[in-house]
């Protein structure tokens, strides 16, 4: 039985696509394409067997999913795809309303966690489809996230600040952030570990691939979308894929975060495939 793989349905999982694509990876693997929430259950009601997953979704199930060891959706400074668009700037929402995508449970906490720790304001939060002048019209402000987010970052609203959440992380942090992270099931991986080890192994290979070969597939994306292939490299570039100990230590901070502001009961440990856990 082939591992079943989901997939983010977002830009920002089209080089990991790509590289998959062209390293024959599809063959070995079912792939089911997904919005990040989705995944997440999906995975947990055991429909997948591996997923990129919202970081905080792995927070809230830790004790049932085991982290691959190299790869996550990151950044280290600006994103470009998670932003906050408001009427005034942050630190000035204090008792204004947020309206936060539906879109992903990890980018809507750390909406919260910036506007609560970082400018020590207190907003009134409510979630809708990522729909800006329908957001708009019932807030003050409003969380954008993956393709939405980009073409606003693109083509900024003039009558609205732009915040981007990944560089007001690491500007207040000193850290890297990680959305997404890529997890399997605890009973997969203590059942089936050779075939985790083989479906981490191939995205292992096809980031090599994608970070090799990120103006070809900047110049794939801009067939589909009205932006040039200068724009996609440049958002590609902003992406780090990474997992390393510091984007791991990023990762635990915000968990941290996440306990302090009430989103998370506990901060759990970091629990990775063919590793100790740390």
């Amino acid at each position: 039985m082939r591992p079943r793989l989901g997939h983010i349905q977002f830009l920002n999982c089209l080089p990991l696509y790509y590289g998959l694509v062209k390293n024959d990876v599809l063959l070995d693997v079912d792939l089911v394409k997904a919005a990040p929430r989705d995944l997440a259950r999906m995975l947990l009601a055991d429909e997948l067997d591996v997923a990129p997953i919202p970081a905080i979704e792995y927070a809230r199930h830790a004790d049932d999913l085991v982290l691959l060891p190299d790869i996550a959706i990151s950044s280290f400074g600006e994103v470009q795809s998670i932003l906050l668009l408001s009427t005034r700037a942050p630190a000035q929402l204090d008792g204004a309303t947020v309206a936060l995508a539906d879109t992903s449970r990890t980018s809507q906490v750390l909406t919260k966690i910036l506007l609560e720790r970082h400018w020590n304001v207190r907003p009134h939060y409510v979630e809708m489809p990522p729909d800006l002048p329908g957001m708009l019209r019932e807030a003050d402000a409003a969380l954008l996230i993956g393709d939405d987010a980009l073409r606003a970052y693109w083509e900024p609203p003039l009558d609205l600040m732009l915040t981007d959440l990944g560089a007001e992380w690491t500007a207040w942090t000193g850290l890297p952030m990680v959305y997404a992270v890529w997890a399997a099931r605890r009973t997969f991986a203590a059942e089936r570990p050779g075939a985790l080890a083989d479906v981490a192994d191939a995205l292992n290979r096809s980031l090599l691939y994608c970070r090799a070969h990120l103006d070809d597939i900047a110049a794939y994306a801009a067939k589909w979308e009205p932006f040039p292939a200068e724009r996609f490299q440049s958002y590609f570039d902003a992406l780090q894929f990474r997992f390393e100990p510091q984007y791991r230590e990023g990762l635990t901070r915000y968990f941290e975060e996440a306990h302090a502001i009430g989103e998370l009961a506990r901060v759990p440990e970091l629990a990775i495939f063919g590793e100790e856990t740390s």
